[in-house]
């Protein structure tokens, strides 16, 4: 059993939780992704690590309270445990070689940004991170970018933290400032993904995604977290999660991913229902 740590509520849709998990902790790195069953009967639900501690044996995820499993997974505390806690799985983010990078992150994503924001300061690398948010009360993780990066840009929809406007327009101008990157590593909405890679696809600049499409048993059996990438499928669990962006079918993948929208929305509130009636 894999035991609650810490939990902590980082906004009113986001959680951090602190799970001990040596097995995993020894081997993570930034870009991989676990797996986790809240209960013996939950859903497989695949999340990013977003922090680890070798020396703890601790792993860091963030989610975001979405639907019926999430929901599941923040109504445990700290001290109660987690049925299943598989990984690290994918491939590790190449960051070696590198010596300028733009990280763009977008709302959650952000959680998947700061740990390859983390590592590439580490690596001495000069990290401009552009971090956005819809507005001030949906932030996260905003003294960990501070700390991890060269340069923070900080943006919102509605100007009421940082700049008003999109992490598109903070890159675009960074570029035309005569910043000239190695790589932008963007993580966040496939739309957001899209338009940053159509933006550096303008300017000539490498720029590699993080894709989190839907995955059951995250080993490329099943097939559910298919991409196009360059005209070829490719599977995120196995092949990923990072990926060119500037060969990634986004529309494809948007459409795959509000398949299940309906679903998900009456399995929320089925959740809703049942943990009300638990008092939880």
């Amino acid at each position: 059993m894999y035991k609650i740590l810490q939990k902590e509520v980082l906004n009113p849709t986001v959680t951090k939780m602190v799970i001990d998990a040596p097995l995993v902790a020894r081997k993570a790195e930034p870009g991989q992704f676990i797996i986790y069953r809240a209960s013996q009967d939950g859903e497989r639900v695949p999340l990013t690590i977003a922090d680890f501690d070798r020396e703890m044996g601790t792993v860091t995820i963030i989610f975001q309270i979405v639907g019926g499993s999430t929901m599941e997974l923040n109504a445990l505390q700290e001290g109660d445990s987690l049925a299943d806690f598989v990984g690290p799985l994918g491939k590790p983010s190449h960051l070696e070689g590198l010596k300028k990078v733009a990280v763009v992150g977008g709302g959650v994503g952000c959680a998947i940004a700061y740990p390859t924001a983390k590592r590439l300061g580490e690596l001495g690398v000069e990290v401009h991170s552009i971090v956005g948010f819809r507005n001030q009360d949906l932030v996260i993780l905003e003294k960990e970018f501070e700390a991890a990066s060269t340069k923070v840009v900080k943006m919102s929809d509605d100007g009421s933290w940082g700049e008003k406007g999109l992490v598109t327009n903070a890159l675009e101008a960074l570029i035309k400032e005569g910043n000239e990157y190695d790589e932008v590593i963007a993580i966040g909405p496939l739309v957001m993904m899209k338009f940053v890679c159509k933006l550096t696809e303008k300017y000539g600049v490498k720029t590699t995604v993080s894709m989190n499409p839907i995955m059951i048993d995250g080993t490329g059996m099943c097939g559910g977290c298919r991409l196009t990438v360059g005209g070829k499928t490719k599977f995120a669990c196995v092949d990923g999660p990072d990926f060119d962006g500037h060969q990634v079918d986004f529309d494809e993948a948007m459409h795959r991913g509000g398949m299940y929208r309906e679903f998900e929305k009456h399995a929320r509130e089925a959740d809703c229902n049942l943990l009300k009636k638990e008092g939880v």
